[in-house]
C-alpha cells in the first residue's frame, strides 16, 4: 500500500483527495467542488474579483487561496494587506465550518493586519467595511465584501 503523500511536480506534499465547498477533504473518490488553482500570477484586480467571486459562491477556502496566492506575490509594502485578507477567508471557512473559537482568532489577525491600510487603501478595497464586517457578528451567511459596492474610482 501505498502510503506517500501525493507530490506536485516540484515535489511539495499536495493531497489529491477531492474537498467540499469548505475546503473539507472528502474520500477518495467522492465528487468535490473544483478547487482554486495554486500559484497562479494575478493581477491584484483578477486576485481581488476571483476571491469575491468565489465568496459570494459560499467558498471562502478557495477565496483563501486565491488571497494567499496574492500575498506571496505582493510586493514588501502590501504583503501584511494580503496576508490579513487571506486571514479574513480562512476565518469565514472557520465559521462555516462551526469552529467559532478559531474563525474569532483569525478574524482578529486578518483585521489587525489590514487595519494599517485603512488610511490609503490600495487596489480598491473597502478596509473600512473589511474592518466593520470583522466586528460584527461571525455568521457564515455574513461574507464580507472586499470592495465597496458601485463604481470604481
Amino acid at each position: 500500500m501505498d502510503v506517500s503523500p501525493d507530490r506536485d511536480p516540484e515535489g511539495r506534499a499536495r493531497n489529491a483527495r477531492p474537498r467540499d465547498a469548505l475546503g473539507r477533504p472528502l474520500p477518495r473518490g467522492a465528487e468535490g467542488v473544483e478547487r482554486a488553482p495554486e500559484g497562479v500570477p494575478r493581477t491584484p484586480d483578477e486576485a481581488v474579483a476571483e476571491a469575491q467571486a468565489l465568496l459570494d459562491a459560499g467558498r471562502p477556502f478557495h477565496a483563501h487561496e486565491v488571497l494567499e496566492d496574492a500575498w506571496k506575490a505582493a510586493p514588501a509594502d502590501e504583503r501584511q494587506l494580503w496576508r490579513g485578507l487571506a486571514q479574513l477567508a480562512v476565518g469565514l471557512t472557520h465559521a462555516a465550518r462551526g469552529n467559532a473559537r478559531g474563525a474569532a482568532t483569525l478574524v482578529e489577525r486578518g483585521a489587525a493586519n489590514v487595519a494599517p491600510y485603512a488610511a490609503a487603501p490600495p487596489h480598491g478595497l473597502d478596509v473600512a467595511g473589511l474592518l466593520a464586517w470583522a466586528r460584527g457578528p461571525l455568521d457564515p451567511d455574513r461574507p464580507f465584501r472586499l470592495r465597496a459596492p458601485g463604481p470604481r474610482s
